[in-house]
């Protein structure tokens, strides 16, 4: 009886240990599956854009791109700065999907057409030459999304800037409405604490905010844009009483208050408006900072800070600056079978 019993029990501790060993693996497994699943997701996710991507299938398209920049450049220096603006414009608006290059139709109004695009940004024909001759040599291959980047890198690198690699592999959308162009666009009368919640909304930080704004370096302003700092600052007949008084009045020569002049434009930058430098960062702590959103980073200590940094050490900010590029290019991107590669980057494919 005590022989049974003691058999009995070893049996049991057995069996025990046999679906503890068996319980033990199939968490040993689990875990593992789930291991496997985040790195398949994390390469997936790594994979979505590629530098090099077109290297097989279309080798001269980041030439091509660049030959169409340098020639547009030539013919007109503000080409740079569009193109720059271009892509900040595309990659805020639905991601980096080239929707911004969509042309209006009798039943809808494009982003391009949004106030805040219309009249002020340009370069699009550059874009246009580029696609003609790509079509030309890679037919259907390479997206309009994917030649915006490329311009916008190939424009800072010929006004002076650092040149990066650029991950490609967008493809097109096929939706653009001027309607959300004019809530996803930050406008130049931003605070420094509605710039950085708007910048964090698109998973970008204050430091690369600050960084970004100095595109502003290069390109010119429509009077529009900035007058209510000279004739009517908050609702006063008053000028904005933290903008450099020398620099009021000149600016105020160039944009007469009251005038119907629509084209009046005037270099953000005006010591260097088609370079790509840190004279952006010393204007504003000259007090000379075109838009309110840019003379509001000296409102906060910490953008502050980054702004003397910036202006003090050309070469970190021309690092920081191409990081924040490729970075914000990766903003809501569609790959694989998502969207299109258009044929025409001003109209959807039929």
């Amino acid at each position: 009886m005590v022989l049974t019993s003691t058999i009995n029990t070893h049996n049991n501790v057995i069996a025990y240990k046999q679906k503890e060993v068996m319980s033990s693996k199939r968490v040993t497994w689990l875990s593992l599956t789930w291991v496997l699943v985040f790195l398949c997701l994390s390469v997936e996710l790594e994979a979505q854009l590629q530098v090099g991507f077109y290297r097989t299938s279309c080798g001269l398209a980041e030439f091509i791109v660049k030959d169409e920049v340098r020639k547009g450049f030539i013919r007109d220096s503000g080409v740079a700065p569009g193109l720059v603006r271009m892509h900040f414009h595309d990659c805020f608006v639905r991601g980096c999907d080239g929707s911004v290059l969509i042309d209006s139709t009798p039943s809808n109004t494009a982003e391009k057409d949004s106030p805040a695009n219309n009249p002020s940004l340009r370069g699009f024909e550059v874009i246009d030459s580029a696609k003609a001759r790509l079509e030309a040599v890679c037919k259907g291959v390479v997206s309009c999304a994917d030649i915006v980047a490329f311009a916008a890198r190939d424009s800072v690198e010929i006004t002076g800037g650092l040149g990066y690699d650029v991950p490609a592999g967008r493809r097109d959308g096929r939706i653009s409405l001027a309607s959300e162009a004019s809530t996803n666009l930050p406008p130049p009368t931003f605070t420094v604490d509605q710039l950085t919640q708007f910048f964090s909304n698109k998973g970008l930080t204050q430091d690369e905010m600050v960084t970004l704004s100095g595109a502003h370096t290069i390109g010119r302003s429509h009077c529009s844009s900035f007058s209510n700092r000279l004739y009517n600052f908050n609702g006063t007949s008053g000028q904005d009483p933290t903008l450099d008084p020398q620099y009021a009045a000149s600016l105020k020569t160039q944009c007469p208050q009251g005038s119907t002049n629509t084209n009046l434009v005037v270099p953000m930058n005006p010591s260097s408006p088609s370079i790509t430098d840190v004279g952006y960062y010393v204007d504003v702590l000259r007090n000379r900072g075109l838009f309110t959103s840019d003379q509001t980073l000296l409102t906060d200590t910490t953008t502050a800070t980054q702004v003397r940094q910036n202006a003090g050490n050309p070469f970190l900010w021309k690092n920081k600056f191409a990081s924040a590029m490729v970075k914000m290019g990766q903003l809501g991107v569609l790959i694989g079978e998502a969207g299109e590669i258009r044929a025409n980057c001003r109209v959807i494919n039929s």
